[in-house]
């Protein structure tokens, strides 16, 4: 009888998978791949449910106007109005490559920073473009974007493009720290209103710097708590709660460090969209991200400061509860002798047979043993 054929090989498996050692947003990279993205390779439509929120606000010295763009389309084949000196068209959702690829397009964004505002985790950096063919001078600024709700720290990526009489911002998610300046377009005899397109960035990163303040006073509150509780009652769940503030600080670190390298390039990079009164206030915003470094520095430092306590506290407290033992292990050393030797099986023992024996022999005399090594130690304060 003719065996059965071997079955057919199947597919190769695939080799097992490995930890990527790339962030997640860089997984899109690849070896020799040509830099830069051109915006007529992205996509033509966004991913289910991931449509950009689109707004824009045109405004010069004397006059504002804040709109919601639902028609791209329409909006970039329109010329903007005669009075604006400046425009801001902000861009909630990065993931919407449709309204990045028109964007881009209309504005003349360079591929490079394209590439950069479509990869996620990227560093924060500040780089400037000259104008190039159909590419327009841009000062491209990268920065991670802060906020606090709920007790969380949440961060995003934010680009911002800058161009003479134009700025494009692109954020992940709807929500920014930004409504402040919104509101200061909308005031009459703004300061910002009356002041060119780089003026506006300057804005938006200072806002961004002075958000971080109030995250790191809800850090400094944390470790207080954390201090204090610690102090008083060093239980095994703390240990845990340090290590969390460590690394949210940790991470707090890698966000906010670059934002000085950043400020600093704008403040030396000599680009025709940065105007001489804007580099005068980025200096502020230098200082104040100056400020908000050393008070991170200070509270990673007081965080690690903190396991050394607990664990100094959790000393002390082991070493009182051995104090207590061997105080109580020392009173009944004597005593214990004094039962082994009433105790052992003797039939000739003089004052077995007495009746003043037993309360007044062995009683008695533990008794004012125990009461003398109590009364020793307590004159010695070792209790």
């Amino acid at each position: 009888m003719a065996s059965a054929p071997p079955p057919a090989p199947g597919p190769p498996k695939p080799p097992p998978r490995r930890r990527a050692l790339y962030p997640q947003g860089l997984r899109g990279l690849k070896p020799g791949a040509s830099p830069g993205i051109e915006p007529h390779r992205l996509p033509e439509r966004p991913p289910e449910g991931e449509r950009a929120t689109i707004t824009c606000i045109d405004y010069c010295k004397d006059r504002a106007e804040a709109r919601r763009i639902d028609d791209l389309d329409a909006f970039l084949a329109a010329h903007r109005p005669e009075w604006t000196s400046v425009r801001w068209i902000n861009v909630d959702g990065t993931r919407d490559s449709t309204a990045v690829k028109a964007l881009a397009t209309k504005y003349g964004l360079h591929p490079l920073a394209v590439e950069d505002l479509m990869q996620t985790g990227q560093r924060p950096k500040a780089e400037a473009y000259p104008a190039v063919g159909e590419h327009h001078a841009r000062v491209f600024v990268l920065l991670r974007m802060l906020e606090l709700k709920e007790g969380r720290v949440y961060s995003e990526q934010v680009s911002i493009f800058l161009g003479r009489r134009t700025v494009l911002s692109f954020q992940e998610t709807p929500g920014d720290v930004w409504d402040p300046i919104r509101a200061r377009l909308q005031a009459e005899g703004s300061r910002t209103r009356a002041q060119d397109a780089s003026y506006l960035v300057y804005a938006l990163l200072d806002a961004i710097v002075d958000h971080c303040f109030p995250i790191l006073e809800h850090y400094g509150d944390r470790l207080a708590d954390l201090e204090e509780e610690i102090v008083e009652r060093p239980g095994k769940h703390l240990v845990r709660q340090v290590h969390e503030m460590k690394r949210d600080l940790l991470a707090l670190r890698a966000s906010i460090w670059p934002i000085r390298e950043v400020v600093h390039a704008l403040q030396r990079e000599p680009h025709e969209c940065i105007g001489d009164v804007t580099r005068t206030y980025l200096r502020d915003v230098y200082d104040h991200a100056v400020q908000v470094i050393d008070i991170l520095e200070n509270y990673r430092e007081v965080a690690s400061a903190l396991m050394e306590t607990w664990m100094t506290s959790a000393s002390n407290r082991l070493n009182e509860i051995i104090g207590v033992l061997t105080v109580i292990s020392t009173i009944f050393v004597p005593l214990t002798f004094f039962a082994g030797v009433w105790g052992m099986n003797f039939r000739h023992m003089p004052e077995i047979d007495e009746r003043w024996a037993y309360p007044w022999g062995f009683w008695a005399l533990s008794v004012v043993v125990a009461g003398g090594l109590l009364w020793l130690f307590r004159k010695k304060r070792w209790i």
